[in-house]
């Protein structure tokens, strides 16, 4: 093999710093065996000294461990020559070295030895590097003393079988933990000295242990009193899992000594009631009543008792803390982005940017966290600029089964269920439950990663599920084994009992007080989480009672001085001093700037971004923007970040509009639907004053987020009492680009609503959407808003308002016929909703057709019935109304308006008749791939909705 010379391994090269050797060496061996399984770069880098010769375990490995070794002393001097690198490798002891490779060894694989299965079902695989052989060392070199290296011991040399033993208690007991695929040096050296410093030894005083007696006795007891109240009730019990509570205690606690002022916990149903009851301090009594019925919704359809959330305070030693439990339906995982997007808008509010005073906490099952995708989204998203939450702390319990599916070919591909969280390079603390010091020891760790590194970091707490996936099930008829196991087995609190009465902690009397008082504690219907606060600081959450119990009004004053708006037109158009646009986006800025000081009539970017500056400013609302492309805008109609073209940096004006004005933030999103719309509904649950837009891409794109859009958009506030002022804009509008560009699946959202729970809105003009953002945010109600925004109609020359429009107006839910016409000769009244309406105006202006009126139905839900009617008043001499819409005949809003329209219509004085609706014929995609189809398709809808025939459109 040739020397490595000083380019190729230059002085600044990380990876070869000297507490890397193990790892240089592992990705040799990878790359010998596999060069397509390591980067790149690395591959690059190994080809350039490789000879067929080489071999695993050969002089290249010494060689590279001779270069780490000696980097800091030789930087500034050239590496060895090919002869001085030899004589050098000639040098190392190999025993020595076999000892560095074991140490190496056991820090990368010692997990696959690890005891981390209370069943002791699946046998473990002899790891072949974790043996003396593998290394080139035998019995006979146990007693040798060898240098320890980079060994967090306390001491430069050991004997190798102390050496051993120590690496057997840190690695292979009870805890496995992987850390070798963290990229970053000081990260990976960070874990071993915290791993190995204490030498595999777990020291918690007798308090620390017995208070995770305590909290044992809490999570199984509550449990065994449950199972003997309500026999065969479900309730998605712990059994198996205890070691979970006083792991999530001993978080809470540690966390609230660092600082920390809220946690939020996210998880889905199992032990679900337990953490409720032993970690959030909810009343027993109050849980009894909801298993015996006497809890009803006071509003809404209410939900069951495992998947509602809860808040409450806990003391801790750095003081008052917030406790809050998201509420969560049963498609697993969903929860995670919405309780990411909570943490975010809990952190903007405290100025936390560290991520120190808001912690999230995520609990996972192992089948679900090794199989929903949102899980990958959800871990991409957390070193993103518009997510991060300065790490998330991930507990995955375990039951090593995922209802009935239990053998691993079935489950996953991957050794772990916790392989996916690799993919950001996040620590993984596999460790056995039924040793809660271990588990204790191991929520130490994690907290303390998180707190340094401001990383996510997962426990996979390795236990079981005593019962079936409900109480209802019997497991054994599918996992037999399994639970002849589980039948035989002591409880994980008999274990730990038992380990304290032997080290004479506690004798059998006290242990079994322990149990006695938690049980009459229950049965008193008392508190029991000693660390509860009765009378909570309210200071640590947001007051939401300015924004509940208001009637759903549609008029509201959105009203701006017009002096105002020119003022905050030409401060968008300020930049910083040599800060040059590229050439068609400085048109776009200075034709905005003539727009909003009421030279020009407004186009739609230049109206929405005056909506935005208004919020900011004159009402001190927050906005946040987050969607793929937003910046710009898909269509380029937006431009709410600038980029100078001589050195790339980026510019918002919105975020420059005064000194006092409240926050405004546009992130371009990842890639993801689901997690990322989520996301934003958890942030616009927790920020009341705030305007949070999620903008797709393309409307049609949606519906990869339909689990957030059904079982938290539409169903959050009848189910769990939440109330949340999201804005939705999905672009949507037929204009011959596919079946999946042209609908954000309208009829999808009108069949959701329902008790008011959100509003659906199809605006035309720039006034139109400008009023309806500043009425989403100013007036003091939170319901979804979902807009079918246009695409087109960005630059339609008749899609465009006067600026006094926007200083004076409101939003309109119903825009009347807006050329003059005479009302006695109207016959035909066209009702419709988007952009079809111009295509309708410009061919009835075209032909003549005096006689044909066209309204705007601008907002579909809540439906305006006075508005509609007072509009059909108008025309006495009315005996046509006919209903125009541009998607299919299945899909857009007929189906939805047909019996309201009935309803209104048939009282007319005038009797007139509604027609059969004019739409696009029945199809089972929303549009044709056809551009010559499309077009023949909207004139025909066009011609039918007006009256005439095809023949007699303009062309």
């Amino acid at each position: 093999m040739n020397s490595i010379t000083k380019e190729a391994a230059d002085v600044e090269h990380t990876e070869l710093a000297a507490d890397n050797a193990h790892y240089i060496e592992s990705l040799y061996e990878q790359f010998l065996s596999d060069p397509d399984s390591v980067d790149a770069d690395w591959q690059h880098y190994f080809k350039q000294y490789q000879s067929p010769s080489d071999a695993k375990h050969n002089a290249i490995k010494e060689q590279f461990l001779l270069l780490a070794r000696n980097q800091t002393a030789n930087k500034g001097s050239a590496a060895p020559s090919s002869s001085g690198a030899a004589s050098l490798t000639n040098c190392v002891d190999p025993k020595q070295m076999g000892v560095q490779q074991l140490i190496s060894a056991y820090r990368r694989r010692g997990h696959r030895r690890a005891q981390l299965d209370p069943l002791e079902l699946q046998p473990r695989p002899a790891v072949e590097d974790l043996t003396l052989t593998y290394h080139g060392l035998s019995e006979a070199d146990l007693d040798t003393v060898y240098p320890t290296g980079d060994l967090s011991i306390g001491k430069a040399e050991a004997p190798l079988r102390e050496i051993i033993e120590i690496m057997e208690r840190v690695y292979c007991r009870y805890i496995g933990v992987e850390y070798m695929h963290v990229t970053t040096s000081t990260e990976k050296r960070w874990m071993e000295q915290y791993l190995e410093t204490n030498l595999g030894y777990i020291k918690f005083d007798n308090e620390k242990r017995l208070s995770i007696l305590e909290r044992l006795t809490a999570a199984e007891g509550l449990e065994k009193y449950l199972a003997r109240k309500y026999t065969g009730v479900k309730r998605f019990g712990l059994e198996g899992g205890e070691s979970f509570i006083p792991a999530l205690n001993e978080i809470i606690q540690r966390a609230g000594g660092y600082g920390t002022k809220e946690m939020v916990i996210g998880m889905a149903h199992r032990g679900r009631l337990n953490l409720l009851v032993n970690v959030l301090g909810k009343n027993p009594a109050d849980l009894f009543d909801e298993f015996d019925g006497k809890v009803q919704p006071e509003k809404g359809s209410g939900d069951v008792k495992y998947h509602n959330g809860y808040s409450s305070n806990v003391m801790t030693p750095g003081g008052e803390a917030h406790l809050a439990l998201a509420f969560n339906p049963s498609h697993l995982e969903i929860v995670s982005p919405v309780l990411e997007g909570s943490v975010r808008a809990r952190q903007v509010r405290r100025k936390d940017t560290t991520g120190n005073l808001v912690l999230p906490i995520v609990v996972h099952g192992d089948a679900a966290f090794a199989a929903q995708g949102v899980v990958q989204e959800t871990f991409q998203m957390s070193q993103t600029r518009a997510y991060t939450t300065g790490g998330t702390l991930h507990i995955v319990i375990n039951n090593q089964v995922g209802f009935t599916t239990s053998r691993q070919e079935d489950a996953r591909s991957t050794e772990y269920c916790t392989d996916v969280a690799k993919m950001v390079h996040a620590p993984i603390l596999h460790v056995n439950g039924d040793d809660p010091e271990s588990v204790v020891f191991a929520a130490q760790l994690a907290l303390d990663y998180r707190h340094e590194f401001g990383k996510d970091i997962i426990i996979d707490l390795f236990c079981y599920r005593r019962n079936g996936h409900n109480e209802a099930d019997e497991p054994s008829a599918t996992q037999p084994l399994m639970y002849a196991v589980i039948k035989k087995l002591p409880t994980t609190r008999a274990i730990y009992a038992k380990k304290l009465i032997a080290d004479g902690i506690l004798n059998n009397e006290e242990e079994t007080k322990y149990e006695d008082e938690y049980r009459e504690s229950l049965d008193r219907g008392e508190y029991v989480v000693n660390s509860l606060v009765l009378e909570p600081n309210t200071e640590l959450f947001i007051d939401w009672a300015p924004y509940l119990g208001h009637d759903l009004v549609d008029d509201w004053d959105t009203s701006v001085d017009i002096e105002k708006l020119k003022a905050y037109g030409r401060r968008m158009a300020e930049l910083p001093e040599g800060f040059k646009l590229q050439r068609q986006v400085q048109k776009v800025v200075d034709q905005r700037l003539a727009m909003q000081t009421g030279e020009e009539p407004l186009n739609w970017g230049a109206a929405e971004n005056l909506a935005y500056a208004t919020l900011v400013d004159n009402d001190d609302v927050l906005v946040r923007i987050t969607g793929e492309d937003v910046g710009r805008g898909t269509f380029a109609h937006r431009h709410s970040e600038l980029f100078n073209i001589n050195d790339g940096s980026m510019y918002v004006p919105l975020a420059h509009m005064s000194e006092t004005q409240a926050r405004f933030a546009t992130y371009n999103s990842l890639l993801s639907e689901e997690a990322v719309l989520a996301f934003e509904y958890g942030y616009a649950t927790t920020v009341p004053n705030a305007l949070i837009v999620w903008e797709a891409q393309f409307g049609d794109f949606v519906n990869g987020a339909q689990v957030v859009i059904d079982q938290f958009i539409a169903s959050g506030e009848t189910k769990w009492q939440r109330v949340c002022g999201l804005t939705m804009l999905l672009p949507h509008g037929f204009e011959g680009q596919g079946p999946e560009h042209s609908s954000a699946r309208l009829e999808r959202f009108l069949q959701l609503c329902a008790e008011d729970n959100m509003q659906v809105i199809t605006p035309t003009t720039p006034a139109q959407i400008y009023h309806a953002l500043r009425r989403q945010a100013v007036r003091p109600i939170r319901k979804p808003l979902i807009v079918m925004s246009p695409k087109s109609l960005l630059r339609h020359k008749l899609a465009t308002s006067q600026l006094e429009e926007l200083a004076n107006g409101k939003f309109e839910t119903v825009l009347p016929e807006m050329d003059q016409q005479n009302a006695d000769e109207i016959t035909r009244l066209v009702l419709c909703g988007g952009k079809v309406y111009y295509d309708l105006l410009e061919q009835r202006r075209a032909l003549g057709l005096d006689h044909v009126a066209i309204v705007r139905i601008e907002q579909l839900y809540p439906l305006p019935e006075a508005r509609l009617i007072a509009e059909i008043e108008k025309y006495s001499h009315l005996a046509e109304i006919v209903w125009t819409q541009e998607e299919p005949l299945n899909q857009g809003a007929w189906y939805y308006l047909a019996p309201d329209m009935y309803r209104i219509v048939v009282p007319h004085p005038t009797k007139a008749k509604v027609l059969e609706p004019i739409a696009r014929p029945a199809s089972a995609a929303p549009a044709t791939g056809s551009a010559k189809l499309h077009v023949q398709q909207q004139q025909a809808l066009i011609a039918g909705g007006l009256g005439v025939s095809v023949d007699e459109l303009s062309k």
